[in-house]
């Protein structure tokens, strides 16, 4: 798996890949906190908003937007 992170992200040293490889281990793992705060937000400013408090976009239906952030 390594060696084809490394390919994709067109490093040349493993070790740069494994900073990445370690990232995603500490924030994936099993056991890590899945459990998420969900806004739904229609108008620009109410999106703004959650999104400079660290909602991150999900999807859109309709003319809403729903954001999640980890708890």
């Amino acid at each position: 798996m390594s060696c084809y992170v490394q390919h994709s992200l067109g490093h040349r040293s493993l070790s740069s890949t494994e900073i990445y490889i370690n990232i995603e281990h500490t924030l994936f793992e099993a056991g890590a906190n899945d459990e998420f705060t969900v806004k739904v937000a229609e108008k620009p400013e109410e999106i703004k908003t959650l999104l400079e408090l660290g909602f991150e976009y999900i999807l859109q239906k309709d003319n809403l937007i729903f954001l999640r952030k980890r708890k």
